[in-house]
């Protein structure tokens, strides 16, 4: 038998959390069942009718000390902590004593819900046997209090002869005096374990602590009777009161509704109360004692619940939940302000939808037409704000909200049109504004392509619109056509009061996205330390993008290990995308809390990354983090201990080579710092090749001097000795991969004279001791080959197959193919959440970016073909 009880009690502690969860659910089922019982009680228009009978100062009233009243009820809560070993903070027993008490009241049931509440409350750092002990002496004295005003009600009724009317339930009143003693005696004579701890001074905490709750109940009874002006003798009623509260304890039902309630309709008609007062008076009392102190504490055990669920899920149902009333508190903006929009623009069209008449009176009223429209725009910028979740967003938002508010219920009143339906909807609306408060975190706002097209599009639409309602109504031309009855206005001037409106409203909206765009993250947004840079290079090492940053045309991103720079990320921003180029560069050990922390960077300015030509490993790493991602194009690498140019493959790039050894054509790399004169000479290559072209940066170098100055440039002289061609290197920070970057000929250079570079080139580096020479991009190369390849990447391969002779992406491939062999795949990583489309415009843009070589100032066409021009680099 032991060894059963002990096997139940093992499987009892391992389902615990079960256990625990069902107990709340429990709770709040059998709570919920006990307020239905109440509502059936308690009728709505009885209800109604009462509370308009008073003022609103005696209802506030009546909301203060009601609370009031039920404050000495957290007496057994302070006291239950005495018996316990553990330490419990004041607030949290305050918490804990109001919700259990409150719920108690609705729903007693004999005492078992408050002991159970607190056995939940009160368990930590204590044994079972110290719970059910501490619970056991506080619920012998819960009644004490009502023990004692049996007693006082015995000395009103027989002494002095107040309330003799209920001399006959003498039996309820001696049976309840009797309580309190019989308990005192008993728990100062008995000397066992459980009641130990059952000090004199304990003793009269309790007693004192259950009077006072009794002495609340009786006062706060017998204001409401008298806030109603009842003409009858007050101090009659308190025998009534402990005589029916007695009834209701032995009844055991929650409050001792309907036992409570019926003895006292007729025991109040015994000191001349009307039947309807009394009910009345009941209403009052379980409304301003029972009701609102328990939704109180309804709202605090839904917090405290909710923060248990929160810690054992590690914040995700309050992120959740923010979340959520975030995104309901955009919609309700957005939906208001076009709403509001409607209203202003086609009037007569919204009075006669059944749909716009049914969702009108949940959102706000505006007399004047200019406000109407301004109104509706700031909510629109409101809800831009609060979509972003911006911080400077929330308390506009507030404002906002509380001025549409307030002059809606100015409105309201003017027109005699409140009611309990909308003060309920504002009521949660306010809620969904504080549940959402710490959804707001981002720093500012960065406008995607996507926010500005549909604000502008509504913008428009509306002006549009306006503009076709003030034409069609316009008295100089209704002799000729007739008002549509969708577009009729009620007046000019009103009409021109909009058209006022509608200037302001933008001039509003601009202001207010300027607002939210201030503020910059610190570690966003730097530019070019050429010394930074480069100490992360001699440390780390570099990689093919790299020495890129010394073109100054990129931000840079340097991620810090206690202030030391560990990576660093080359980007460009265009409107809330930063368009990152290629792998990050440095010490490869912190990739995944580097990306981590660029990402929260980010998106604390509001922008999201797009990762461009990156590799297959970073592509999966970031796949993991919530990013989709399209195939763009194949790098093609040169195994520079196979390369050779014996052999049948090559042979036409040998005799080529030896031509120009003929013709005396001389190879060399050159080392900077050039002079002015070999500057000068590959400028005057560069102008050559260009052929009046601008040029283009980002992914690709342009010609510039300090750049160029960073590394060793490859040239070739022709029998003159002047540079026909020439290519500047790469470094890249480690012995493994050459490459190059700028590969330019001038018009005067002979067929072939690329192939030449690229071959001195190759064995040069095999020679320095290189594993591979990176010959670049060949792009959409390999892409959408695979019947199951994804929609973009098909119609990307369409455009390789059947654009070669635009742009000739196959003879690129080709070109390179005949030294390449290996070729890696490269990637566009963008936001899952992202418009595919928008992003890839906006690459676009900055890809083909096109530098003044003269002021560097950027220009953006979208060019492809000089960009696959410089990708054969």
């Amino acid at each position: 038998m032991k060894a059963t009880l002990q096997k139940i009690g093992a499987t009892l502690n391992k389902r615990m959390g079960i256990i625990k969860a069902l107990f709340i659910f429990s709770v709040l089922l059998f709570v919920i069942t006990e307020v239905g019982k109440i509502a059936k009680e308690v009728r709505g228009d009885q209800l109604a009718t009462a509370l308009a009978s008073q003022s609103w100062w005696h209802l506030l009233s009546m909301v203060v000390i009601g609370i009031i009243a039920v404050t000495p009820m957290l007496t057994y809560d302070v006291m239950i902590t005495k018996f316990l070993p553990n330490h419990y903070s004041l607030g949290y027993i305050l918490k804990a004593g109001w919700i259990t008490n409150t719920f108690t009241n609705i729903g007693g049931f004999g005492g078992v819900l408050g002991a159970s509440l607190r056995a939940n409350f009160y368990n930590k750092a204590a044994s079972k046997k110290q719970i059910v002990f501490a619970i056991s002496k506080i619920a012998l004295f819960l009644v004490s209090g009502l023990s004692l005003y049996c007693m006082i009600s015995l000395v009103l009724v027989y002494g002095f002869q107040i309330g003799h009317m209920y001399s006959s339930y003498w039996i309820w009143l001696i049976g309840g005096a009797l309580y309190f003693p019989v308990i005192f005696i008993f728990t100062r004579v008995n000397d066992s374990e459980f009641f130990e701890g059952l000090t004199l001074g304990n003793v009269v905490r309790l007693l004192s602590g259950s009077f006072g709750e009794w002495t609340g109940c009786v006062l706060f009874f017998l204001l409401i009777g008298n806030f109603m002006g009842l003409p009858i003798d007050f101090a009659a009623v308190v025998p009534l009161f402990v005589i029916a509260s007695v009834v209701g304890e032995v009844s055991m039902v929650p409050g001792g509704l309907g036992s409570f309630d019926v003895f006292m309709i007729f025991g109040l008609g015994a000191v001349g109360v009307s039947r309807p007062d009394a009910v009345a008076w009941l209403l009052f009392y379980r409304l301003f004692y029972y009701i609102i102190p328990f939704a109180i504490g309804l709202g605090l055990f839904i917090h405290e619940t909710g923060h248990r669920f929160n810690v054992r899920l590690e914040g995700i149902p309050k992120v959740a939940l923010q979340r959520v009333a975030q995104m309901t508190l955009t919609v309700f903006l957005y939906v208001s302000g076009f709403l509001m929009l409607l209203m202003s623009t086609v009037p007569n069209f919204a009075y006669n939808n059944k749909w716009f008449l049914q969702v009108y009176p949940y959102t706000f009223f505006f007399i004047n037409q200019a406000s109407s429209i301004i109104m509706a725009f700031l909510l629109i910028g409101a809800a831009l704000g609060t979509a972003g979740r911006v911080k400077r967003a929330f308390w506009p938002t507030v404002i906002i909200l509380l001025v549409a508010i307030l002059n809606t219920i100015r409105w309201l009143v003017v027109y005699d049109a409140i009611s309990m339906k909308f003060i309920i909807f504002l009521v949660i609306v306010l809620a969904i504004v504080a549940l959402s408060r710490h959804a707001y975190y981002r720093e500012r706002l960065a406008f995607s392509w996507g926010q500005t097209l549909w604000v502008s599009a509504v913008y428009v639409f509306t002006f549009v619109l306006y503009t076709i309602v003030g034409v069609y109504n316009a008295p100089q031309i209704h002799h000729r056509h007739a008002v549509p009855d969708a577009l009729f206005f009620p007046s000019q001037k009103l009409w021109l009061f909009g058209i006022i409106g509608l200037v302001l409203a933008a001039l509003i909206v601009v202001a207010m996205y300027r607002y939210f765009a201030q503020g910059k993250n610190e570690r966003l947004g730097q530019t070019l330390d050429a010394e930074r840079v480069q100490a992360v290079i001699d440390q780390f090492g570099g990689n093919e993008i790299s020495h890129l940053a010394y073109l100054n045309d990129k931000l840079v991103y340097y991620y810090q290990v206690e202030s030391v720079d560990q990576l660093i990320f080359l980007y460009q921003q265009k409107a809330d995308k930063l368009i990152l180029m290629g792998e990050p560069f440095g010490n490869q050990a912190m990739l995944q809390p580097a990306l981590e922390q660029l990402m929260d960077d980010a998106d604390s300015d509001g922008c999201s990354l797009v990762f461009y030509e990156i590799n297959e490993t970073l592509t999966m790493r970031l796949h993991e983090m919530g990013f989709d991602f399209i195939k763009t194009g194949e790098e093609g690498h040169v195994k520079l201990a196979d390369f050779s140019l014996a052999g049948k493959r090559l042979r036409g790039e040998r005799a080529l080579m030896n031509k120009f050894k003929r013709d005396n054509y001389d190879f060399a790399v050159i080392k900077p710092p050039f002079s002015a004169d070999t500057m000068a000479e590959l400028r005057a290559v560069s102008d050559s090749w260009l052929a009046g072209e601008t040029e283009k940066g980002f992914s690709l170098g342009f010609f510039d001097e300090t750049y160029l100055n960073q590394a060793p440039i490859a040239v070739v002289y022709d029998p003159d000795h002047q540079i026909v061609a020439f290519a500047n290197i790469m470094p890249q920070g480690n012995d493994q991969i050459a490459s190059i970057d700028l590969m330019r000929s001038s018009k005067a250079a002979p067929s072939g004279i690329m192939d030449t570079v690229f071959v001195h080139l190759f064995e040069q580096a095999r020679d320095d001791g290189y594993q591979y020479f990176n010959m670049g991009m060949a792009p959409l190369a390999g892409v959408g080959v695979s019947r199951y390849s994804f929609i973009q990447e098909k119609i990307a391969h369409l455009i390789y197959e059947y654009g070669y002779q635009l742009y000739g992406f196959q003879g690129l491939r080709s070109y390179k193919e005949k030294y390449v062999t290996d070729w890696e795949p490269k990637y566009i990583a963008y936001r899952k959440r992202n418009s595919l489309i928008f992003t890839i415009l906006q690459l676009l843009q900055v890809v083909n970016t096109r530098i003044d070589k003269h002021n560097k100032h950027r220009r953006n066409p979208f060019i492809l073909k000089h960009w696959l021009n410089n990708h054969q680099h």
